[in-house]
């Protein structure tokens, strides 16, 4: 395990390197709109298929599941065979499966399709992120974590506003013909990219801090992670966002489209707004992590969050949910982006392997979050579910917070 000081101003990265996080963003934008495309369809896909709201959202929680567990197969394959070759393939599999979306007959086999391609966009984002901790150096991974996290917080936005356009328009099915080009397109642009990848540069600071038994079996590696305390500390927090965030945001649509009367495509785009406020932060990052650093980001970042998810909750006005959704979603991924640095220096010679784990606790909260609360909406309404995902992220994030200042300690412990 190594230390994790505290981001600076990041080094100029070489064209190639450049290029390839570009297409690389354009790879995560697909993966996380292919995720919530379905959040605004989901009373669609009620009507459609004759039944319950609970019922429909396993299009999302079912795909969070296959997703998570699939971290557990990429983050060695991707250690192995490498990680922008995966990622390549993968991007053309998800084509497939929304492919078989689009022909979906019944709500079964649309919620196998998702599942199917649930099991290829799994290894788009994490792995993204893991060849970034291997070709770029800490001091400079979170400022380009936050240049790939474009590409996945626009996927919130054109996820969330292509579902409800399409599903209001032309109908449903075509959002997924548009997912199947550009998945299309983009796996074509990775390969030929992949082609001329040089073989993973291993930085010297990596073999130093890595012991021997990091490069052990698949289950040694896992054992070694699991069992380090911060590792502990950032998978943990990893399975209450994934439940808490991700999986609480997949009701505010249907919320909205409820509780104020906006149409499929407005209450969409309302959410979509979540995303801009990421991409936003992006655009910020740079000036916001050194002079707050990671604490700061974390707990100014819920606080945010929490503030607006009550907003969103009981507004009775529709013109403040956008600026909520928007503020909620800047707020989320400054917490969600200084929990992605942390994840890639888990296990720097295993990266793959602990990155996926991040993202397999992350999606297996989603997974849960989306039942949960589709479940709770019934007996609290959508307006409590929402607020009470709010508390919990304030309360996680506010943990974490006071974690990070006893990060050394523990990594230090554990490799004594």
């Amino acid at each position: 395990m190594s230390s994790l000081p505290e981001a600076s101003a990041p080094a100029t990265l070489s064209a190639s390197t450049r290029h390839s996080i570009l297409l690389l963003s354009f790879a995560t934008f697909a993966s996380m709109a292919v995720q919530r495309l379905c959040d605004a369809m989901l009373p669609e896909l009620a009507r459609v298929f004759d039944t319950s709201l609970a019922q429909a959202a396993h299009v999302i929680s079912f795909f969070a599941v296959i997703y998570g567990v699939s971290q557990l197969i990429y983050g060695p394959i991707g250690d192995r065979v490498g990680k922008y070759r995966i990622v390549s393939v993968a991007t053309l599999c998800c084509s497939v499966g929304c492919v078989l979306s689009v022909l979906a007959p019944s709500l079964g086999w649309l919620v196998v399709a998702r599942v199917l391609t649930g099991l290829a966009a799994a290894a788009i984002i994490p792995l993204g992120m893991a060849w970034v901790g291997d070709h770029v150096t800490y001091e400079e991974r979170q400022f380009t974590l936050a240049r790939v996290g474009v590409g996945t917080t626009l996927g919130i936005v054109g996820g969330q506003l292509l579902g409800g356009l399409f599903t209001d328009t032309v109908g449903w099915r075509w959002a997924f013909v548009f997912m199947a080009v550009l998945f299309g397109v983009v796996g074509v642009l990775l390969i030929r990219d992949q082609r001329r990848q040089p073989a993973r540069p291993v930085a010297p600071a990596d073999l130093e801090q890595a012991p021997d038994r990091m490069l052990a079996s698949y289950l040694d590696q896992v054992r070694m992670i699991v069992t380090a305390p911060w590792s502990r500390i950032v998978l943990t927090v990893a399975v209450v966002e994934g439940a808490a965030g991700f999986g609480v945001l997949a009701i505010w649509a249907s919320h909205l489209h409820t509780s104020l009367g906006l149409s499929l495509t407005a209450s969409g785009a309302t959410v979509a707004m979540f995303g801009v406020g990421g991409v936003l932060y992006m655009m910020l990052a740079k000036w916001l992590i050194p002079r707050l650093g990671e604490a700061g980001l974390t707990r100014v970042g819920v606080v945010l969050m929490g503030a607006c998810a009550l907003v969103v909750a009981w507004t009775e006005v529709w013109w403040l949910a956008p600026p909520a959704c928007l503020v909620s979603g800047f707020g989320f991924f400054m917490f969600h982006n200084t929990m992605q640095a942390n994840a890639t220096q888990m296990a720097p010679a295993a990266r793959g392997t602990g990155v996926s784990l991040f993202a397999a606790g992350l999606f297996l909260g989603q997974s849960v979050g989306v039942v949960l609360a589709a479940s709770l909406v019934a007996a609290l309404g959508s307006a409590w579910v929402i607020v009470l995902g709010g508390v919990v992220l304030v309360a996680e994030g506010f943990y974490f917070a006071s974690a990070l200042s006893r990060r050394e300690d523990l990594v230090k412990a554990f490799s004594a």
